[in-house]
């Protein structure tokens, strides 16, 4: 995944599609993982509307293309991730 990128469907457990739209993508050495951020597309339109946020683990196929989805698995990546996000977001302010 690349940040050129705006949009992944993912599909849940029941094999629903929903669009989503990639608020931003990173790599941890820490973990050897890529993460993605997102959010359901659409869900930026009101001011005053709390967005929820998702994210995941990823790995790109032998081709460089997008692979799988994974969950975040441990409470050390989600305070990692919580980190960068807070990072983004204090950029995104200025």
């Amino acid at each position: 995944m690349e940040n050129g990128e705006n949009y992944i469907t993912v599909v849940d457990e029941e094999g629903n599609e929903e669009l989503f739209e990639v608020l931003f993508t990173f790599d941890s050495d820490e973990f050897n993982k890529s993460y993605v951020l997102y959010y359901p597309a659409g869900s930026d339109n009101g001011e005053n509307e709390e967005i929820e946020i998702h994210a995941s683990s990823y790995t790109s196929n032998e081709n460089g293309e997008d692979g799988n989805m994974q969950p975040i698995e441990t409470e050390e990546e989600w305070d990692m991730i919580e980190e960068m996000l807070n990072t983004f977001l204090d950029e995104e302010e200025e």
